[in-house]
């Protein structure tokens, strides 16, 4: 099922696991397990992926990087074929997101022996560009009323959907909020008028989808595909400096 209305689709770039993604989510439709059991399986697939990493088995480790966006992709199908809208399930994804990009980084670290400031920086810049991907994407959403789970401002408790308690919402609010915060308010005085604009256009979003988690894991897979793993670390603080050429298009030629 579709964040977008049709009219309002694009070509996501970090979004090749929402096929396969579907097709594992139409699966479990009519079982017990929810959104949150698959997310809890692409944290394990995840960590996989670094054991794999840790001992040299490259592509496999690239296998499972790529199987963790699959899943990533899937757990979001499951929630809206069952129709179970869930804050919880919105937050525990995104932490989950973040500890995995910081052991992921961590692991390249280790692998390389590059200086640890290199890869805080990395894991800074990785975090920045997937805000900036995911602050427009969800003022687009809430612009032609799409999926609404995600909101533009995370900057208060929201109140639990049907189903879930208000205790676990809370408390998971909270901690996305600790780990978040930095990195959205940084995007917000970045470009705190994007969300006066007009609906985004097809061209724009695809663009700003190469800073999605999906094509951040895809080039992650590559470089270790072709033994490229020390350079994963600057090639992603490097890549970091595209977010101003995207800021600017939008201030300059998307403007309300």
């Amino acid at each position: 099922m579709a964040k977008l209305p049709k009219e309002y689709q694009f070509l996501d770039l970090s979004d090749y696991g929402r096929t396969p993604g579907h097709w594992i989510a139409s699966k479990l439709q009519f079982t017990r397990l929810t959104a949150i059991h698959v997310t809890t399986m692409f944290v394990i697939t995840g960590f996989i992926a670094i054991g794999f990493l840790l001992n040299g088995y490259l592509i496999t480790a690239a296998f499972f990087l790529l199987l963790k966006s699959i899943l990533d992709a899937a757990d979001g199908e499951l929630a809206r074929l069952k129709k179970t809208p869930s804050y919880v399930g919105r937050y525990y994804d995104s932490i989950a997101d973040l500890l995995l990009n910081f052991c992921f980084l961590l692991t390249f670290w280790y692998v390389t022996e590059i200086s640890i400031i290199y890869m805080l920086l990395a894991f800074f810049g990785i975090q920045l560009q997937g805000t900036l991907y995911n602050y427009y994407y969800v003022i687009l959403r809430n612009s032609v009323q799409g999926d609404s789970t995600s909101r533009i401002f995370e900057n208060s408790t929201p109140k639990a959907f049907k189903g879930e308690s208000q205790s676990s919402v809370t408390l998971f609010y909270t901690i996305y909020n600790v780990l978040y915060i930095c990195f959205d308010k940084c995007m917000y005085y970045m470009d705190k008028d994007a969300r006066y604009s007009k609906p985004f256009p097809k061209w724009f979003m695809t663009l700003i989808s190469l800073y999605g988690l999906g094509f951040q894991l895809l080039l992650m897979a590559l470089m270790l595909v072709f033994n490229l793993q020390s350079f994963v670390i600057p090639f992603f603080i490097g890549y970091t400096l595209l977010m101003l050429v995207f800021i600017c298009i939008r201030k300059l030629i998307l403007k309300p």
